[in-house]
């Protein structure tokens, strides 16, 4: 009886990973917005009943694959920002980190960036701290480099940039703004 228990818990590991496979590359092919739960199904080997045991609706899966990416996401996110010495070490890191993510996953959205924003608003106050910044709203930088990391890296997807020219480019930008002509 023993065996049969981890064999069922197996199972059901690999179906529901399977469920989360399909849907990770639906999402990337059509968009969330377009997928249906039955564009999901379709993308496994797996019956239509099998879905409804482990979700109830493509948000269901689509908030598992969240929780799914921060899990890997966070710790990546992170590398580099505590030892950084310097603001540009700190932003190089963050958006090195960001862009090779987003070159490696090739599908990772905005939501799943998010799931950084808590750390990295830490980790930017133990920066302001160490005075690697001024005293500022770490709030809205957090917020900002995050929207500006996507939108880069979704260019640099599309148009088939270098990430290190990309993170160059970008710690630039914040560290010294925009300068007029």
């Amino acid at each position: 009886m023993d065996t049969v228990l981890p064999k069922r818990q197996r199972i059901k590991q690999q179906n529901r990973q399977l469920i989360l496979d399909g849907a990770r590359r639906v999402f990337a092919e059509q968009g969330y917005d377009a997928v249906t739960v039955r564009d999901i199904i379709r993308a496994t080997p797996l019956a239509a009943g099998t879905f409804y045991n482990y979700f109830t609706s493509k948000e269901e899966v689509r908030h598992a694959l969240e929780d799914e990416i921060a899990v890997l996401l966070r710790p990546r996110l992170a590398e580099g920002r505590a030892e950084a010495g310097t603001a540009e070490e700190f932003l190089s890191a963050f958006f090195s980190s960001v862009f090779a993510l987003r070159t490696e996953s090739g599908g990772l959205e905005r939501a799943d960036l998010r799931a950084g924003l808590g750390d990295l608003r830490e980790d930017l106050d133990g920066a302001v701290a160490r005075g690697l910044f001024p005293p500022l709203d770490t709030a809205a930088l957090a917020a900002a480099l995050l929207a500006a990391a996507d939108e880069i890296a979704g260019r640099l997807l599309r148009d088939g940039g270098d990430p290190a020219h990309a993170t160059q480019a970008a710690t630039k930008l914040f560290l010294g703004g925009v300068e007029p002509p």
